[in-house]
Protein backbone atom coordinates (compact mmCIF):
# COMPACT_ATOMS: atom_id res chain seq x y z
CA UNK A 1 0.00 0.00 0.00
CA UNK A 2 1.65 3.47 -1.14
CA UNK A 3 1.97 6.52 1.79
CA UNK A 4 -0.35 8.32 -0.65
CA UNK A 5 -3.27 5.92 -1.66
CA UNK A 6 -5.28 7.95 0.29
CA UNK A 7 -4.70 10.79 -2.09
CA UNK A 8 -5.54 9.22 -4.52
CA UNK A 9 -9.37 8.14 -3.63
CA UNK A 10 -9.98 11.88 -2.82
CA UNK A 11 -11.77 13.65 -5.40
CA UNK A 12 -9.34 16.46 -6.18
CA UNK A 13 -8.68 18.17 -9.52
CA UNK A 14 -5.37 16.92 -10.84
CA UNK A 15 -3.70 20.27 -10.11
CA UNK A 16 -4.20 19.27 -6.86
CA UNK A 17 -2.70 16.37 -6.73
CA UNK A 18 0.46 17.28 -8.89
CA UNK A 19 1.37 19.68 -6.44
CA UNK A 20 0.31 17.55 -3.74
CA UNK A 21 3.00 14.78 -4.76
CA UNK A 22 5.70 18.13 -5.68
CA UNK A 23 5.10 19.30 -1.68
CA UNK A 24 5.46 15.64 -0.30
CA UNK A 25 8.52 15.15 -1.91
CA UNK A 26 10.24 18.00 -1.08
CA UNK A 27 9.14 17.83 2.61
CA UNK A 28 10.80 16.90 5.21
CA UNK A 29 10.69 15.02 8.18
CA UNK A 30 8.11 17.28 10.14
CA UNK A 31 6.18 17.41 6.88
CA UNK A 32 7.08 20.90 5.99
CA UNK A 33 8.79 22.88 3.00
CA UNK A 34 8.77 26.21 1.66
CA UNK A 35 9.32 25.99 -2.43
CA UNK A 36 8.00 29.60 -4.10
CA UNK A 37 4.88 29.53 -6.25
CA UNK A 38 7.14 30.08 -8.96
CA UNK A 39 9.42 27.48 -8.39
CA UNK A 40 6.68 25.25 -8.18
CA UNK A 41 4.49 26.19 -11.75
CA UNK A 42 8.72 25.96 -13.36
CA UNK A 43 9.14 22.23 -12.00
CA UNK A 44 5.67 20.97 -12.92
CA UNK A 45 4.83 22.85 -16.07
CA UNK A 46 2.21 24.72 -14.72
CA UNK A 47 0.99 28.28 -14.51
CA UNK A 48 1.40 30.38 -11.10
CA UNK A 49 -2.26 31.01 -11.42
CA UNK A 50 -2.63 27.06 -10.99
CA UNK A 51 -0.76 26.41 -8.49
CA UNK A 52 -2.30 28.88 -6.34
CA UNK A 53 -5.47 27.07 -7.45
CA UNK A 54 -4.38 23.50 -6.38
CA UNK A 55 -3.25 25.34 -3.03
CA UNK A 56 -6.96 26.67 -2.63
CA UNK A 57 -8.14 23.04 -3.70
CA UNK A 58 -5.62 21.20 -1.17
CA UNK A 59 -6.47 23.88 1.92
CA UNK A 60 -10.02 22.76 1.15
CA UNK A 61 -9.87 19.47 1.65
CA UNK A 62 -7.44 19.86 4.50
CA UNK A 63 -4.62 18.30 3.23
CA UNK A 64 -1.91 21.04 3.75
CA UNK A 65 -1.36 24.72 5.94
CA UNK A 66 0.10 27.57 5.05
CA UNK A 67 2.16 30.11 6.38
CA UNK A 68 3.17 33.47 5.30
CA UNK A 69 7.19 34.07 6.15
CA UNK A 70 8.77 36.99 6.20
CA UNK A 71 12.75 38.49 5.28
CA UNK A 72 14.39 40.07 7.90
CA UNK A 73 12.98 43.73 6.96
CA UNK A 74 9.72 42.93 6.86
CA UNK A 75 9.16 42.01 3.13
CA UNK A 76 7.65 38.37 2.21
CA UNK A 77 9.05 35.58 1.62
CA UNK A 78 7.53 31.98 0.41
CA UNK A 79 4.87 30.34 1.93
CA UNK A 80 5.72 27.47 4.75
CA UNK A 81 3.55 24.72 3.65
CA UNK A 82 2.95 21.91 5.67
CA UNK A 83 1.69 18.60 5.23
CA UNK A 84 -1.42 17.25 7.64
CA UNK A 85 -1.59 13.62 8.59
CA UNK A 86 -4.11 11.73 6.92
Amino acid sequence: MSRLDFLYRMDLPHRAVSVYIYLFDRADKNGECWPAIPTIAKELKLSESTVRRASKDLKKAGLITTEQRYREKGGKSSLLYKLQKK
